[in-house]
């Protein structure tokens, strides 16, 4: 597929029943690793306030912190749809507030949509931002922003009550006018019964193989970091190890002087060198 990833080439993507691919990035390098891969989508998730910022949970990062990093990324995506995520606290307090976020991610980064949690009770701000011209993608199931209500880290959706919820939400996501929706951590037989039910894509995360397409966080599937990962994760390198290595033989060398070697270093003439005694 060429051309620029759009909303109107992911819904086409759904009808033909082609999965989509969706991969994290957070700055200019490893956006263009990506887009070159052939993603279709990059999330600027607010997951960069762990992978990138050093922060515990995703709560702290700042419109701002996200807008410097989107237009990063931005410059090095010129085929895949970049998405941008709304942080904690830049759209739960209005809707006034929903929309000058999310249109500052579309004026100052050139980013093409925005994600942002909830279910039917951000129904009307999804639909706000939508009616202003701003495509918006929706995310249920495991929401990291609401990480102490839900009371950790869990698979979401397990009971009836829960799982009847999530279908209602996805739902009311739909109605709203979001063009595709992120599934996080909910059990693959409702993931499934989801995706069925919409005609808007759902992009899984922990959620299953029916699902229309599939998003991890980069650092996660590139093995960037020796902690254990999610279930949900496959690595499919270790980058770590290699980049351990590479630094400590570094080290090595540079304190044997062995590195810079001949190959690394520059001349000059002789005897321009003698003028200078």
């Amino acid at each position: 597929m060429s051309g620029k990833v759009t909303t109107a080439t992911i819904r086409q993507m759904k009808s033909e029943g082609k999965p989509i691919t969706m991969l994290t990035a957070y700055d200019y390098s490893m956006a263009k690793l990506v887009d070159d891969a052939g993603i279709d989508m990059i999330l600027v998730g607010d997951s960069l306030a762990n992978v990138m910022l050093g922060y515990d949970s995703t709560l702290p990062v700042t419109m701002d912190e996200m807008v410097h990093h989107v237009k990063a990324v931005c410059r090095g995506a010129d085929r895949a749809m970049v998405v941008a995520d709304l942080p904690f606290m830049s759209y739960q307090v209005s809707k006034k507030e929903a929309l000058r976020n999310s249109g500052r991610f579309l004026k100052e980064t050139t980013a093409q949509a925005v994600k942002l949690e909830g279910g039917r009770e951000i129904a009307e701000t999804v639909r706000a931002i939508v009616n202003a011209g701003i495509p918006v993608v929706g995310h249920l199931g495991l929401t990291p922003q609401s990480v102490h209500q839900m009371g950790g880290y869990k698979v979401q959706g397990k009971d009836e009550s829960a799982a009847k919820k999530l279908i209602s939400d996805a739902r009311a996501i739909e109605e709203a006018g979001a063009f595709c929706l992120v599934l996080e951590c909910v059990p693959t037989p409702l993931a499934k019964l989801i995706t069925e039910s919409l005609s808007i894509p759902t992009i899984g995360i922990g959620a299953g193989p029916h699902c229309d397409g599939q998003v991890l966080v980069i650092h996660d599937m590139l093995g960037l970091y020796p902690r254990s990962s999610p279930k949900f994760v496959k690595k499919y390198v270790n980058l770590h190890e290699h980049m351990d290595a590479a630094l400590k033989q570094y080290k090595e060398e540079v304190t044997a002087r062995t590195f810079p070697g001949p190959e690394h270093s520059f001349g000059m003439s002789e005897e321009v060198l003698k003028k200078l005694y």
